[in-house]
């Protein structure tokens, strides 16, 4: 495991630095009137605006600035936002939107652990009856209906029916952060109610569930001691990957409930040139992207030791 670990880690590292690398050649071919501010593109003279950007390295050779920006990642230099907040380190831009989007996806991770599983397992236990097919049907609803219309159907409900805000305010973030989880949570509920009755179901036809009921094995013993744990062990997979996911937060459902987190940031930077701002999302979507994948695998053999990810002379 030791060995399979520090693989992983390797190729994990060259993954940030391949998706870094092509970030910052592409954000490089941009016009180079992104380094200035409205101002400065209206008082510098062409010989001004050379002279900035020759201080600023940007007219170096392109290996030169990306050995630079390497150098700067290492030592955690993500440098300072020219146009979401002109002067401001990237770091202090990015800290509290982050917060805002850790709080809001960490609560929707958890509500949809819970529920979803649960409601996974409920399944199982109603196969093909009435409480089976109303879970079916949500997951097929949830696939099929756009997101819009989904968290449309949720506002409408929420603010008209239950009362609730329909957008999000720092001054009362407890309640109007109440639709934007709901949101959050829809789809994840979907997808691991669906995978967790999928394993439980696999798990229940094979031979050695057989076998444990005919030594008298009762139905909630062979639940909670075999199908259930064995069940989990794929389904754990994923739940870093989640988590770490839905910490960068959702573009959509903070856009529509006018969240100021993650999502909308990116947009905006995105829009307006900011570069540095920019580099420093992807770098940071890369991490948290590769990580989840990683730590998926590592949760998976711990709850089973018996899973091997490599072989002799073979991989993954």
């Amino acid at each position: 495991m030791f060995k399979y670990t520090i693989k992983r880690l390797l190729q994990s590292v060259v993954t940030v630095l391949i998706v870094v690398t092509i970030v910052f050649l592409l954000m490089r071919m941009l016009p180079t009137d992104y380094f200035f501010t409205e101002d400065q593109l209206m008082k510098f003279t062409p010989e001004q605006k050379e002279e900035q950007l020759q201080a600023a390295g940007l007219l170096d050779p392109m290996p030169k600035q990306l050995v630079r920006y390497y150098g700067q990642l290492l030592k955690f230099d993500f440098g300072e936002s020219r146009r979401i907040q002109n002067g401001v380190d990237v770091v202090s831009v990015i800290g509290d939107k982050f917060t805002i989007s850790m709080k809001l996806g960490c609560t929707a991770l958890v509500i949809s652990l819970f529920v979803g599983i649960l409601i996974g397992i409920i399944q199982t236990l109603n196969k093909d009856r009435i409480l089976d097919h109303v879970g079916t049907a949500y997951t097929i609803f949830v696939n099929a209906v756009p997101s819009l219309v989904s968290y449309s159907l949720v506002l409408a409900f929420g603010s008209k029916v239950l009362g609730l805000p329909s957008l999000y305010s720092t001054r009362n973030p407890s309640e109007t952060s109440i639709l934007p989880i709901v949101c959050l949570s829809l789809a994840s509920i979907a997808s691991y109610a669906l995978w967790t009755r999928r394993y439980m179901v696999d798990e229940l036809n094979k031979d050695y569930i057989k076998l444990a009921r005919v030594k008298g094995t009762s139905s909630a013993g062979i639940m909670i001691k075999h199908v259930f744990k064995n069940a989990f062990v794929p389904l754990a997979q994923y739940v870093p990957a989640s988590f770490l996911y839905t910490i960068g937060g959702s573009l959509l459902v903070e856009r529509f409930f006018s969240v100021p987190g993650m999502g909308p940031l990116l947009t905006d930077a995105i829009v307006r040139y900011d570069v540095n701002v920019v580099q420093t999302l992807v770098v940071l979507y890369a991490v948290l992207g590769t990580l989840g994948v990683f730590l998926g695998d590592i949760l998976m053999m711990l709850l089973d030791p018996r899973i091997k990810l490599t072989g002799k002379g073979g991989t993954r």
